[in-house]
């Protein structure tokens, strides 16, 4: 056994390089089966974040199914998702420059099936009996308005016009068709609520020239407040569908008009609704669903036996599952664990056999640089506890110097109604690998441990967050695992809006990194997309009804009170959060002779997805801690300029 060097906790040497990271990495998504074909989104950061259509075939063989002009990606709520679908006529798919619908058909022709250049399209679904699409559209015609979303029938023959079939909601998404093309179900859901607020599951009959007969609600609405989401038909044509009206997002199905659930839990069997497609289950028979649910922060596949209603869950070395379709005893998902990057696997039910499609990574990890997250939980106030992972530092080669602690990086997820999962994070082992703890925190209003511990943050965005993250940073330091006094905060989107008001409204920390944070809450409320235009109503009231509630608890009218170095990233091509929101933060801060960086990125949206600005993203953060906590990398890194 190689014996350890002593060195700063920081400046470790890692095998775990950002070049190492990204060298053939790409991210993984959307899986979908067609006759005996496999397909899957592969968005390519050496392709300048390129989201390719690949299809396998049954002797194994891969290929890229669009041209490669064309990137595969929906603007629709500006998070996407259900960009594509394979029919009987060819692969549809969204391309993301012009958001117009194209048609691969059976002689790989690419033929363009829309010209609406002020309208987009998301969940595809196919009616056969029609020779059509259905699917959802965005229409952004009226520039002095907010944009007009419906579910419309499109021609694959291009000859008729569009036709919308359901209107009047402010949102849809989940166009699904029965098995005889003669119903359609869909979700929707009005201002203010988003989709893990009040959502609404409607059913219709198809007349014969395929309008809609006089639509009945099945489940939700009504300010009932649940959820519901993915709806699905089975084999024998029943509607299923997932609703949180127990605390917990569990299945449910139509009988006889009436709706039962199917397998009750204290367990999420499915995630918020942030983009098109998700889907948490899948049918292996007419008696078997072949489902995910999370418990505890950790996801498991399961065998679910709909009359018997009995749950066996699958002994798989995963701790993180989505997309997951079937065919047969055959079924396709994307799984993670703690040691394994994402990846597209195929699994036999019946031989409980599983094999890889498709790694987002092919680098190998070694285990003895791989720090695990220890699943943890801590009270924050008297009545609630909140939960995280904690990521030790792990080097086999190194070892901090005596009476030395390392510095601890606490992870803000996005959102705010996200959650961080245990299967491999590979920014925690960057930082973990050199000497770093990373805390990776499920603050109150996180999804995965059921509607109420979500609501924890109505009306208490700025408070429950930033205190959850503040009691998780002083526990660790409490237990003597961290150094008290070298503590940081990072996080992207909503989770840089924690990471800012963190430094503003406590002194808990030293530093923090903004990837394109929210610091302006009036801002985000009058600037942001349609989707999230009302979101900020639950999570911090009515605007501008509340409008010194927003300004109270936005860090941009909150600098005095902070005094640490701040570092920001952001995307200037960003919709969800306009650059203006760093800008303004920077601006104060360097009035205020506080030491701040920003790194701006053109061409750059929400989340970075080109290779070289990951990269720059990743060694100018721990550039900036190295300089607040003293420590030399041991790589060399273009220096980041203060302002």
């Amino acid at each position: 056994m190689t014996k350890k060097q002593k060195a700063a906790f920081g400046s470790w040497k890692s095998n775990i390089t950002t070049d190492l990271m990204l060298a053939d990495s790409v991210g993984l998504g959307e899986i979908s089966v067609f006759q005996d074909d496999v397909y899957w989104i592969e968005m390519r950061p050496q392709e300048k974040g390129r989201y390719v259509i690949v299809k396998q075939t049954p002797d194994g063989q891969q290929m890229d199914a669009i041209p490669s002009e064309f990137s595969a990606r929906t603007r629709v709520h500006e998070y996407g998702g259900g960009s594509y679908l394979m029919t009987e006529k060819g692969l549809v798919f969204i391309n993301f420059s012009d958001q117009a619908l194209y048609l691969v058909d059976t002689n790989n022709d690419c033929i363009k099936l829309t010209d609406n250049a002020t309208c987009r399209y998301a969940d595809l679904e196919y009616d056969k009996k029609r020779q059509r699409l259905i699917c959802v559209r965005e229409d952004h015609s009226n520039q002095n308005a907010e944009a007009i979303n419906t579910i419309v029938a499109i021609s694959l023959s291009r000859s008729e016009d569009e036709v919308v079939l359901v209107k009047g909601a402010d949102f849809y998404s989940n166009p699904r068709l029965s098995n005889d093309d003669e119903q359609l179900c869909w979700i929707s859901w009005q201002h203010p609520n988003m989709p893990w607020d009040n959502t609404s599951l409607t059913l219709a009959n198809i007349k014969d020239k395929g309008e809609l007969e006089v639509p009945n609600q099945i489940a939700g609405g009504n300010n009932e407040n649940v959820a519901v989401c993915q709806p699905l038909w089975s084999p024998d044509s029943i509607l299923y569908f997932i609703s949180d009206q127990s605390n917990w997002w569990n299945l449910y199905r139509v009988i006889n008009n009436k709706v039962e659930c199917v397998f009750e839990m204290e367990a999420e069997f499915a995630v918020p609704q942030w983009s098109f497609r998700e889907c948490n289950y899948d049918f292996v028979n007419e008696n078997t669903i072949l489902a995910n649910y999370r418990q505890n922060g950790l996801a498991y596949l399961s065998l679910i036996n709909i009359y018997e209603k009995k749950i066996d869950t699958l002994e798989l070395p995963y701790t993180d599952f989505e997309s997951i379709v079937t065919n047969g005893n055959k079924s396709w998902f994307l799984a993670a664990s703690p040691i394994q990057f994402p990846s597209i696997m195929e699994y036999n039910i019946e031989k409980k056999r599983t094999s890889v499609l498709r790694r987002a990574n092919n680098l190998t990890l070694d285990e003895e640089n791989i720090s695990i997250g220890e699943s943890l939980s801590f009270p924050v106030d008297e009545e609630n506890n909140a939960y995280a992972f904690f990521y030790r530092p792990k080097n086999e080669l190194f070892m901090g110097l005596d009476n030395q602690k390392p510095p601890l990086i606490v992870m803000s997820h996005g959102g705010p109604t996200g959650e961080s999962h245990n299967g491999i994070k590979m920014v925690a082992q960057f930082f973990t690998s050199r000497g770093f703890a990373v805390l990776d925190v499920n603050y109150g209003g996180s999804s995965g441990h059921g509607r109420s511990y979500r609501q924890r943050l109505n009306k208490q965005w700025g408070v429950v967050d930033v205190n959850d993250c503040s009691k998780a940073a002083l526990y660790v330091a409490e237990q003597g695992w961290v150094d008290r006094d070298r503590l940081a905060i990072r996080g992207g989107s909503a989770g840089g809006f924690t990471t800012l008001a963190a430094l503003a409204f406590t002194d808990v920390f030293k530093a923090g990194a903004s990837h394109y944070g929210v610091s302006d809450l009036e801002a985000l409320a009058k600037e942001t997309h349609k989707f999230e235009s009302r979101y900020l109503d639950s999570l911090i009231g009515a605007y501008p009804e509340e409008q010194d509630l927003y300004k109270e608890r936005s860090p941009v009218h909150n600098v005095d009170q902070l005094s640490c170095p701040v570092i920001f990233f952001q995307g200037l091509e960003d919709k969800i959060v306009l650059p203006n929101q760093a800008e303004m933060m920077v601006d104060a801060l360097k009035e205020k002779g506080i030491p701040v960086a920003y790194i701006a990125y053109e061409g750059e949206q929400h989340g970075f997805r080109q290779a070289k600005n990951i990269k720059r993203t990743l060694e100018a953060e721990l550039y900036f801690y190295s300089t607040i906590f003293n420590f030399e990398c041991f790589e060399e890194i273009e220096p980041i300029t203060f302002l």
